[in-house]
This record gives structure tokens, C-alpha cells and sequence, in this order.
């Protein structure tokens, strides 16, 4: 790609945007073209925190000039429609997640971006990391035999005095399985080549977020995958503020029928306990470079290739299927 990538920021509501804020300002593949936040506070902090440069040009009159590209970094429940006014003026699309909390909204994304051969990247941070490179490789190779059961434990922190308000405010939210399941999701269909087919229990209910008990903050579910492997997985705000250094923090077990393969975010590593062995064998990897969803996304748009792009749907959709059966569950 010869030329780079010019890209409107969006919103600047969660912190994880601030990632790929200065990824593009570090990159030689994409250009920062500007930056609109609404939000007086979350402008204020973004333009201290990122120098980030604010104009008073609205979104809709950015979306008119050339940019090739919109992150989108506002109010979950706000993404959807921001992302489908940029496919409409024929934008490309890079967001955090979740890229929308409402199932009619992703359909109608996943047409405009089909219709007019436009890209949709999500931050989906899990499956760049070197140790799930790592175990990547292992269950390619198929010497451990296929994957029969795993589990996933991706618990977070309510932290009450640093997460943002909107995130309490009705409908902004669009529920725990959809905002952060969707990374554990994502990892298992990479990993294991599987879609999640069936599920069989989820549940969502309020244990921690003891300031407004409508947010569902707790939430489990089982379900299978196309081959019949069973999975559980815990994505629940339960964790103490430390957890970002906990062995528990992303956190999968994959049992295969020869071997347990596991590994968690904080370790670099991939232990594998093979069948007969008689100690555990030590996995790690070092990506030849940098490599993440803002490359993914550049050689999406260089190539016309829709591989990550509907790899985000899949992902997307399958985490608000979920979401809905919890979500029903909990209305019971």
C-alpha cells in the first residue's frame, strides 16, 4: 500500500480507543485526518490524554470529504448507527467493540459492507498475541487429536471510579456477553476452525454493580461447537481491580483427545500437557513483527480481501445470539 489509510476518529468514549489512536499516529499505513467527540469531558480528556485535534466540523460533514476510513469510538449503543451512516457515504470502518448491541443493526452493516465492497475491522486483541499464535500452531498440527471440551475465563472489574457513566445508562451498554465474550468467541473459532452451533445455558444477572442493580453484570453460558465440543465460559465483572495481572485474565483451556493445551493473557507462554508425557512442555512465539487489527485492516482495503471482515460478523453475531438467550433467560 503505497498510499495511507486516512481515517476520522469517532468518538473517544472508551479508553481502548485510545490504543488505536496512537497506533495510526505511530503507523506508515494510516493518517489521523481528524477527530469528533460530542462530549465537552471526553473531548477535553482525549485532547489531553492523545493531543488529539478537534475542528467544529460535524461528523456527517466529515463523512462528505475524502477520508477513506472511520474509527468509531463512542457509547456502545451508539456504534451501530455510526457505523452504518459511514458505509452509507462509503467508508471503510475500524471500531472497537462492540460494533453494535442490536442485531437488526449488525444485519443491515453486514449488507451495506457486502453491497458496497466496504471493510469492517474490530479491535479484537486475542487472536494477534503471541501465545495464541502459539497454540494456534499446536492444534493445527493435530498431534494432540481434535479438540474435544474448553473453557474460557475472561472476568473484568466493575471499577466504579474509572469505567465511564454511560456505561450504566440504559440501553448504552447492550450487555456483558456482547461486550466482552465476543474476544473469547472470536479466539475459539480461530483456534479451533469451529462456529459455536448450539447453545445450551447463559445466564446474566446482577452480583457487583451494587450502584445500579439493572446492569447485568454477571454472565455465564454453555454451548457447543460445529464439531460437538462443549464450552463454558465466564465473562462476569467479578474480578478485584488487579485482574489485569491475574492468571485468570483470559484464561483457555483446550482439551484435546491427547493433550490439554492452556494459556491465560498475562504469560507469554502455552503449556501443553500431552498424554504420557511425563512433565508439561513450554510453548512461546515471537511474531516475526508487529502485527494487529490496524495492519489486518490496511491489507483488508489494499487486497479487496473480506476475510477479517466477515470474520468481525461471524464473531459479532454469534456473541449477540448469546447475549439474546441470556437476555430472555433472565426476563423468565
Amino acid at each position: 500500500m503505497t498510499m495511507k489509510i486516512k481515517i476520522l476518529f469517532y468518538g473517544f468514549r472508551h479508553g481502548h480507543i485510545n490504543s488505536l489512536y496512537k497506533r495510526v499516529v505511530s503507523s506508515d499505513i494510516a493518517v489521523v485526518a481528524g477527530c469528533v467527540e460530542e462530549n465537552i469531558s471526553a473531548r477535553e480528556n482525549a485532547e489531553k490524554k492523545l493531543g488529539a485535534v478537534f475542528s467544529d466540523i460535524a461528523y456527517d460533514e466529515w463523512l462528505d470529504s475524502d477520508i477513506d476510513a472511520v474509527a468509531i469510538g463512542n457509547e456502545y449503543g451508539k456504534r451501530g448507527k455510526a457505523i452504518i451512516k459511514a458505509l452509507n457515504a462509503g467508508k471503510h470502518v475500524i471500531a472497537d467493540k462492540p460494533i453494535c448491541t442490536d442485531i437488526a443493526e449488525l444485519e443491515e452493516i453486514i449488507r451495506l459492507s457486502r453491497e458496497r465492497e466496504l471493510q469492517v475491522m474490530c479491535m479484537l486483541d486475542l487472536r494477534y498475541i503471541p501465545q495464541s499464535l502459539s497454540a494456534k500452531k499446536i492444534l493445527d498440527s493435530r498431534e494432540l487429536g481434535e479438540v474435544r471440551n474448553l473453557s474460557f475465563n475472561g472476568q473484568h472489574c466493575i471499577d466504579y471510579k474509572n469505567r465511564p457513566s454511560w456505561y450504566f445508562e440504559e440501553g448504552m451498554h447492550g450487555g456483558t456477553i456482547n461486550d466482552l465474550a465476543i474476544h473469547g468467541i472470536d479466539l475459539v473459532r480461530m483456534l479451533t476452525g469451529e462456529e459455536i452451533e448450539k447453545v445450551d445455558a447463559a445466564r446474566v444477572w446482577n452480583s457487583y454493580a451494587y450502584k445500579h442493580e439493572h446492569f447485568k453484570d454477571s454472565a455465564l453460558f454453555m454451548a457447543r461447537l460445529s464439531n460437538r465440543a462443549g464450552v463454558l465460559a465466564d465473562v462476569s465483572y467479578s474480578a478485584p481491580t488487579q485482574v489485569f495481572s491475574m492468571p485468570t485474565y483470559w484464561e483457555f483451556n483446550i482439551w484435546c483427545e491427547k493433550g490439554l493445551v492452556t494459556f491465560n493473557f498475562v504469560d507469554k507462554t502455552v503449556t501443553v500437557y500431552r498424554e504420557g508425557a511425563k512433565a508439561p512442555e513450554i510453548y512461546s512465539e515471537a511474531p516475526d513483527r508487529r502485527y494487529d487489527w490496524l495492519d489486518e485492516f490496511a491489507e483488508a482495503i489494499d487486497k479487496n480481501d473480506r476475510t477479517a471482515t466477515e470474520n468481525v460478523f461471524a464473531s459479532t453475531r454469534t456473541a449477540l445470539w448469546i447475549q439474546s438467550i441470556a437476555d430472555k433467560e433472565n426476563s423468565l
